[in-house]
């Protein structure tokens, strides 16, 4: 990594502590190596764990930190080994920029196990420089962690699938949730479970939206085509359908107990976790032993696999429900994420919001 080429100026929008308040930031670029490309960013989704991130809630954030990652973008420079993309084509970025590169994950197309991954921010590159996200002008990734955006996929609707949607595709292949016809929950209707939803349903599922009210019944049944829907707080409805799901798909992002969701579990039934909860979750183990059930856990999707899963929803015309918003708004835009006022994710138009100038 690194070269001789002089280090590129770019401004993106930055928290500074753990306000998590984002506001413009100049910094430098790490300098283009021969595998690298250089990307002018054009959309960049908002995740929840941004927030995570920008307000330290791990204990691990570094400031200043330009978050997001959900890029896309458009290839502006490569490395004179590059040989996956050329200048001009559009591509995405998602969770990680690097791994060590030489371990078995790796051998394996597991790289986002790698106990060496590099995250898109709040990381360190190779030659000792902070990551920085999609908030920002430009970005410098490896080629090995760039993908390509298909021709008839939207670049503002491919931004959530860069982790949200690959966030669901990868489990649901890897636990074999993708037979027609097979029972899959969806617990929680935010960013990741609307998108668990439409994948699920692209794959033949019968889904079940599982949510602490009914107020999102109609969308998620009329809209995103939900085929059941289960309020948690409905005691009775919640016992009229224990044993009748093969998945469950657990998006919520914050602390939950587990037993009602486990009960509605058939016998082998997989509880796959995928929202980041910063603190710890308690279960009783009968429900697991009385029902061989299981609960698994998985993180985004090898690169191989995020590829699959943009191909996957062009071919399949998967789309995301976004609200395009600008830089100017981004702070407004956190804030309802955090009330869960988004309908189902934020994706900003960093080029619009022409930072350069």
């Amino acid at each position: 990594m690194g070269s001789l080429e002089s280090e590129k100026t770019v401004t993106g929008y930055a928290a500074r502590d753990s306000s998590g308040h984002l506001s413009p930031y100049t910094y430098n670029l790490r300098k283009k190596g021969p595998e690298d490309v250089i990307v002018k960013v054009i959309y960049c989704g908002i995740c929840h764990s941004d927030l995570v991130q920008m307000r330290n809630e791990m204990g691990m954030s570094h400031y200043p930190m330009v978050p997001g990652h959900e890029v896309v973008g458009i290839v502006t420079e490569i490395g004179s080994e590059v040989k996956k993309f050329k200048v001009g084509e559009h591509v995405g970025v998602g969770c990680i920029v690097g791994s060590c590169r030489s371990c078995g994950k790796l051998q394996s197309v597991l790289e986002q196990y790698c106990s060496k991954r590099i995250w898109t921010y709040n990381d360190v590159n190779h030659d000792g420089t902070p990551t920085q996200g999609g908030f920002a002008s430009s970005m410098v990734v490896d080629q090995m962690f760039v993908v390509r955006i298909p021709e008839n996929l939207p670049l503002e609707q491919a931004a959530p699938l860069l982790c949200a949607g690959v966030t669901v595709f990868s489990p649901m292949k890897h636990f074999d949730m993708t037979e027609p016809g097979k029972k899959c929950g969806i617990l929680g209707l935010g960013g990741v479970g609307h998108m668990g939803v439409k994948i699920a349903k692209a794959f033949g599922l019968h889904v079940t939206v599982i949510s602490s009210s009914d107020k999102k019944k109609e969308e998620a049944m009329e809209v995103l085509g939900a085929d059941a829907y289960l309020v948690s707080k409905d005691t009775e409805k919640m016992m009229e359908a224990a044993e009748s799901l093969d998945y469950i798909m657990d998006t919520i992002p914050v602390a939950h107990p587990l037993e009602p969701y486990l009960a509605l579990l058939k016998t082998n039934g997989k509880l796959v976790m995928l929202g980041v909860v910063p603190e710890p979750l308690h279960f009783v183990t009968p429900l697991l032993i009385l029902g061989r059930r299981s609960i698994a856990g998985s993180f985004i999707g090898s690169m191989e696999e995020t590829q699959e899963t943009l191909d996957f929803c062009a071919e399949k015309k998967v789309s995301s429900m976004i609200e395009v918003v600008g830089l100017d708004y981004i702070n407004t835009a956190m804030e309802r994420l955090e009330k869960n006022d988004v309908r189902y994710r934020f994706v900003v138009d960093v080029a619009g919001s022409k930072l350069d100038n």
